[in-house]
């Protein structure tokens, strides 16, 4: 209670200092301060239960592996072959895309289109669902010719495949916060065992805060990668241009230190999922003081593994449950 007490005053500290360097008015340093603590006290949102936290992200005490979009390595990503193979492959979990069809229906899929994992090609925003059920999911999957005869799979029949074979799901939100929290919560409705078995995660705020809102019993998490505003996955600067480059990476740094200093606290997080490069031991100690886990992705390389089963007794994400691979972004 103490360090979590010791990280929203340093918050407050913080925004006080910076708004009274920038205005110079005491006046309104302690107006923009004491509005902030206002709106933390008034509609931050309790987590759920940390014994079902626990029960979820460390399953048996011990940390778990989940398959990244089931697998993406192993088996063509968002699919059903992907949460079979993962099942058999050793996962504890698997960890699958949301996203809506230009008729509302929720599916497995990374991207807004289809693109980069189909033969087909086009806007997830203007296709329907049976135009998408047509593309092949596996066609450019390095194992494409195992996985013949796949289809682009319902977030039903996901949820559905990942029960039958005892997986813990990561329901991992692109967006559109209204229609995932309103499809996500009939499914809870409807399956309760997920309130023990699943957890709804997204790097957008809103998604999250909104799921609590609607169901105070769903575990959640936010999603993190430092820098991601002004650099893509692999490093490499998203913008060319100087301006914009030094606009997003001062977004960065806010939204950075927004989400480790009062996000997780007004979204009522139980976890916080975050890009394997910037966790260590102090990392997890520290979110552990406030009673958060620390879930990493994606670690591909038995090292790693080992280093986070072992050392960090984390869970972890992962794009492959039987080799050594490079990142799938």
């Amino acid at each position: 209670m103490f360090c979590y007490s010791e990280g929203l005053l340093a918050a407050f500290s913080t925004v006080l200092l910076v708004t009274l360097a920038l205005s110079r008015s005491a006046a309104l340093s302690c107006l923009l301060t004491g509005g902030l603590y206002l709106v933390l006290r008034l509609f931050s949102l309790e987590p759920a239960s940390p014994q079902r936290a626990q029960l979820i992200v460390q399953p048996r005490d011990s940390p778990a592996r989940i398959a990244h979009r089931g697998g993406s390595h192993d088996a063509p990503e968002n699919t059903l072959a992907a949460i079979r193979q993962a099942a058999e492959n050793g996962a504890t979990g698997v960890e699958l895309d949301l996203e809506f069809t230009a008729d509302g229906v929720p599916i497995l899929m990374h991207d807004e289109t289809v693109d980069r994992t189909t033969d087909g090609s086009g806007s997830l925003r203007d296709l329907t669902f049976a135009e998408v059920r047509k593309f092949n999911p596996a066609a450019k999957h390095r194992l494409w010719r195992d996985y013949r005869g796949e289809k682009i799979p319902t977030l039903r029949e996901a949820v559905l495949e990942s029960m039958h074979y005892d997986l813990i799901i990561y329901f991992d939100v692109k967006g559109h916060a209204d229609k995932a929290v309103a499809a996500l919560k009939h499914l809870y409705l409807e399956y309760p065992r997920l309130y023990n078995t699943s957890i709804v995660c997204s790097f957008m705020p809103d998604v999250v805060y909104k799921m609590r809102q609607a169901d105070r019993n769903v575990v959640t998490a936010l999603t993190h990668r430092p820098w991601s505003f002004s650099h893509w996955g692999d490093g490499r600067p998203r913008f060319s241009s100087f301006w914009k480059h030094y606009l997003s990476l001062a977004l960065d740094i806010i939204v950075d230190w927004s989400m480790h200093n009062f996000l997780w606290h007004f979204c009522g997080v139980s976890a916080f999922l975050v890009q394997k490069n910037f966790i260590s031991q102090e990392y997890v100690r520290q979110w552990s003081a406030k009673g958060i886990q620390v879930v990493a992705w994606t670690v591909n390389t038995i090292a790693e593994k080992m280093y986070y089963e072992n050392i960090l007794q984390a869970s972890y994400i992962t794009d492959s449950l039987i080799e050594d691979c490079d990142p799938h972004y």
